[in-house]
């Protein structure tokens, strides 16, 4: 596990879940590659090691406002207008809705880039449908490109773009993909246009981990990471594991929401109960 990493599961704790723990722990570069390895139809099959490389530069987390007319900043270099993510100090207009994570990833052509969001959601609330956020997160990763990803009507050249949606506490573990589909009601004309630039993926962490089986390795390592019951001992790196390691051998608990007491010895996890 690198040091980074390390540094955000000892300072989360047992707040992993509340959002500033949350964002930190999902901002670091290798969980974001094991998502994109689960979410991204070009990195699935992946290492994520290897994912990892295709984040360019570090993930904004907490500073890009979501607002229209907020999202961008333009500056001038020798002359030249450039125009880039708003990463402005948080405590300037306070009080701003800002995404969680953002970033780009450099596609494995090394020539396209895909813009991925990723939020993470203690619960599922109450006062709004969370889909409906979701999209209005999306459209906006969409529409805030002009200027500063394409100019005036290359609307060719506008970015995929996904909003991934981390929501713990759930009733089971679940992960769908929200995304444009053409039907048609008369005729079948070929329209011309990318249907695959806008991507929801909602991902629900039961709040017990999924059985030990490969369709739930992401909701087991994401699962292990934001834990309110694991120590950090538990979290981190034990006689040679790593979280990864420590979530694919957590066994599946039907019945009980917490662990009492545990210990980690050779290859395999002991629960004492």
């Amino acid at each position: 596990m690198n040091t980074e990493l390390k540094n955000a599961v000892k300072a989360t704790d047992k707040d992993a879940q509340y959002d500033t723990s949350a964002k930190r722990l999902l901002g670091q570069k290798s969980i974001l590659a094991h998502i994109l390895v689960k979410t991204v139809d070009e990195f699935k099959g992946m290492n994520p090691k290897d994912v990892v490389n295709c984040i360019e530069g570090t993930p904004h987390i907490s500073t890009v406002p979501v607002e229209p007319g907020l999202t961008n900043a333009a500056s001038e270099k020798n002359g030249e207008r450039l125009v880039g993510f708003n990463t402005e100090n948080e405590e300037i207009n306070e009080g701003l809705v800002r995404f969680d994570i953002v970033f780009y990833v450099r596609m494995k052509d090394g020539l396209s880039q895909i813009i991925i969001n990723a939020e993470a959601q203690k619960d599922e609330p109450t006062g709004y449908e969370i889909l409906n956020r979701a999209i209005f997160y999306v459209s906006r990763l969409i529409s805030s490109q002009k200027e500063r990803d394409f100019e005036n009507s290359s609307y060719d050249d506008i970015k995929r773009v996904y909003s991934i949606w981390v929501c713990m506490n759930m009733d089971e573990s679940s992960m769908s993909h929200v995304h444009l589909t053409k039907e048609d009601l008369i005729g079948s004309y070929e329209w011309k246009g990318n249907l695959d630039l806008l991507n929801i993926i909602m991902l629900g962490l039961a709040k017990n981990l999924p059985e030990h089986d490969e369709t739930y390795e992401l909701h087991r390592l994401l699962g292990a990471l934001l834990s309110k019951e694991l120590t950090i001992d538990e979290k981190l790196n034990i006689n040679g594991f790593t979280v990864e390691q420590i979530a694919s051998q957590l066994p599946y608990r039907h019945m009980l929401n917490v662990w009492h007491k545990s210990s980690f010895k050779g290859t395999g996890v002991i629960l004492y109960l």
